[in-house]
């Protein structure tokens, strides 16, 4: 009798006719059925509650509930939830460090916003010299309001009224505010310096006890004097502006002066108003197609691969749960339709990544490995085919969100959190679950749609699931072995260089 020396050799001898007989199966390794029907029945039970809380919005007391899938949760962009954009250009681009003042008036504009509200408001900066200023502020139902608010960024000087000399213009205020003080008498609006502005304001002030200071606003090359104060005292920090304001004036004005506090001119070149109606319809048809689309992935999967389709099916549940549960807590995450296409390719790639494993464990299983040494050997050897597509797909991402502005970057992003995600899903989840089924079930090759190549059709589906953990036990031993001979080779060549350089030194 021949002697068998791997798993993939055929595991058959010769009958006294010549004919091919089947070897007698090898012993099975006992298998703990009930641990793996508990293991499954949990991850049954976790899918069914991840899914209720991706889906279902639920009331604890008086509390609601918002599932990840939800406006509430997901930030949507401009496309989805309707707003209004404005571009505003540079006029001033020949200055000096002028990519870090549109930086800095970017992030100024941005705090304005934010602080009337408009907590999901963007800046970005864009252009092929980067010097325009995209402002997009979703989910606003009076565009004026906020078009008032940004409107046509100004510059502010405050003026002596006695000399015309400029004191200080909005590069020295860091911020102005509105707010009630009793000790004045109503409304006042305080001014926040730099420390270069307090220095000059404490020169101009203290010199000019008793004589007037004007607040000059221009606007697209017109000037206007919004407020005329009188200095009662030398001013060493902050100012506080008062005066009879009502709570709208002071507003208006701490609103003007902010919008002057901008490093670089800016000026108004287009804005547009999208309606929400037209984002709820893309959102509506969007994920109309992703789960039409998730359906027939589905559905092909277990037609095709049957059990092993099964397992993929479960692990893109769990993968689409995490999804959504991933894109409701990463605060830098914006939905929008490029960022849908992102989700719907990224869940695309996850099932590309199953189909590579289950096609090279059905090649395994036709050159005669038996089901579980099929699972094993399929996984191994698929590993860095995917890794490899990942990868490349991580590093386009990755430019992506670096050189990318708007809509791109939100395609990046979704794009490659999917891609970490599948690769999570694909590698280690989908693998632990079919496991699971295999250990049920290893020894019927049709639940799996699996088929022997001819060499190996009277081959049974199990005869060397015994030798599996033979073969990963020998694996582990050679590569340790491997291990020591090279220490062993490292410390011998060390130990001659030593005895060589003691040689030398007595010679």
């Amino acid at each position: 009798m021949a002697e068998t020396t791997s798993l993939t050799e055929v595991a058959q001898e010769n009958g006294p006719d010549g004919k091919k007989v089947n070897a007698p199966p090898v012993a099975h390794k006992p298998i703990k059925k009930k641990s793996t029907i508990i293991k499954l029945v949990f991850i049954g039970i976790a899918l069914i509650v991840g899914m209720i809380l991706a889906f279902c919005p639920m009331r604890f007391g008086f509390t609601l509930y918002h599932p990840f899938m939800s406006k509430e949760a997901i930030s949507l962009g401009l496309d989805l939830q309707g707003g209004v954009y404005a571009v505003y250009q540079a006029t001033n681009t020949d200055t000096e460090n002028f990519d870090s003042k549109m930086e800095g008036t970017r992030s100024s504009l941005e705090a304005l916003l934010v602080s009337k509200g408009y907590a999901e408001a963007t800046v970005i900066i864009e252009g092929s010299n980067n010097d325009r200023l995209r402002v997009e502020i979703p989910d606003v139902e009076d565009a004026s309001d906020v078009l008032k608010i940004i409107g046509e960024p100004a510059e502010i000087e405050f003026v002596l009224d006695e000399t015309k000399e400029t004191v200080i213009t909005g590069t020295d205020v860091v911020r102005a505010q509105s707010f009630y003080s009793p000790n004045d008498g109503g409304y006042v609006v305080s001014l926040e310096l730099t420390s270069d502005g307090q220095d000059k304001f404490f020169k101009a002030t203290s010199e000019n006890i008793d004589k007037t200071m004007s607040i000059v606003v221009t606007i697209g090359g017109e000037s206007e004097t919004i407020s005329t104060a009188t200095i009662n005292t030398a001013i060493s920090g902050n100012a506080i502006i008062s005066g009879g304001f009502t709570a709208e004036s002071a507003q208006k004005l701490a609103d003007q002066i902010n919008s002057g506090t901008f490093d670089v001119s800016l000026e108004l070149k287009e804005t547009e108003t999208i309606s929400p109606t037209l984002g709820d319809n893309a959102l509506k048809y969007g994920l109309i197609a992703g789960v039409v689309g998730f359906v027939l992935v589905i559905a092909f999967m277990c037609l095709v691969y049957r059990l092993l389709g099964v397992a993929a099916a479960v692990a893109l549940l769990i993968y689409v749960v995490l999804y959504l549960f991933f894109l409701a807590v990463l605060p830098w995450v914006q939905l929008t339709l490029p960022g849908i296409a992102g989700i719907l390719l990224s869940i695309g790639m996850a099932v590309d990544a199953n189909v590579i494993i289950f096609e090279r464990i059905k090649e395994e299983y036709r050159n005669g490995k038996s089901i579980m040494a099929a699972y094993h050997a399929g996984f191994k050897k698929a590993l860095f085919a995917i890794l490899d597509s990942n990868v490349t797909t991580v590093i386009a991402c990755v430019l992506l969100l670096l050189l990318g502005t708007g809509s791109v970057s939100g395609f990046a992003l979704t794009l490659l959190v999917g891609v970490l995600l599948s690769l999570f899903t694909a590698l280690l989840v989908s693998r632990g679950i079919l496991k699971y089924f295999i250990n049920l079930n290893s020894h019927s090759e049709k639940l799996y749609n699996l088929k022997r190549g001819r060499m190996f059709e009277n081959l049974s589906a199990d005869a060397t699931d015994a030798g599996v953990q033979e073969m990963m036990d020998r694996e582990a031993k050679e590569k340790q072995e491997a291990k020591e001979e090279k220490k062993r080779l490292k410390e011998l060549e060390k130990s001659g260089k030593e005895r060589r350089a003691s040689e030398g030194g007595e010679a």
